[in-house]
C-alpha cells in the first residue's frame, strides 16, 4: 500500500519524541529537527509535556522505512507519520494497524476498494 501512496514521490518522515523539557534532547533522531510543541501547559512544570517533531526528507524507495516500521510494530517507536511533501496523504502507522489520510473522498474509496481484505470487520469499520 505505501508504494500505491507515495511512489515516485518525495516524502517526509516525521517522529516525535516525547520530554518535559522545552529543549531538544541530545538524543534526538538522526533526523532534521523541525518544531517543539507544547503538548500539557500545566502550572506545574513537572508534569508539563513537550513535543519535539524531528522530519526526514527523502525519495521514497521500497523498503526503505521498514525498519522504522518493525519498531513501531514492535511498539519502541510510536506516532510517526509518513507523507508526501504537500502533506496530502498521510500514513501513521502504530503497533496494531495503520491509519491512511488521503487528498480526496475519491482516492479514500479507490483505496479501500482495493484493500477491502484488511478492514476492520467491525460494522462501524473500527
Amino acid at each position: 500500500m505505501l508504494n500505491e501512496l507515495f511512489a515516485g514521490a518525495d516524502v517526509y518522515v516525521i517522529r516525535p519524541v516525547w520530554t518535559t523539557e522545552p529543549n531538544v534532547p541530545a538524543d534526538a533522531p538522526d533526523a532534521g529537527y523541525w518544531q517543539t510543541l507544547l503538548v500539557a501547559d500545566d502550572p506545574d512544570p513537572e508534569f508539563r509535556t513537550y513535543y519535539h517533531l524531528f522530519a526526514d526528507r527523502h525519495p521514497w524507495q521500497r523498503g526503505c522505512i521498514d525498519g522504522l516500521l518493525r519498531e513501531v510494530a514492535d511498539d519502541e517507536v510510536a506516532d510517526v507519520l509518513v507523507t508526501d511533501i504537500r502533506m496530502e496523504r498521510i500514513y501513521h502507522p502504530y503497533d496494531g494497524g495503520a491509519d491512511v489520510f488521503l487528498a480526496s473522498p475519491a482516492e479514500r474509496d479507490r483505496l479501500r476498494d482495493r484493500h477491502a481484505d484488511w478492514l476492520s470487520s467491525h460494522p462501524a469499520g473500527l
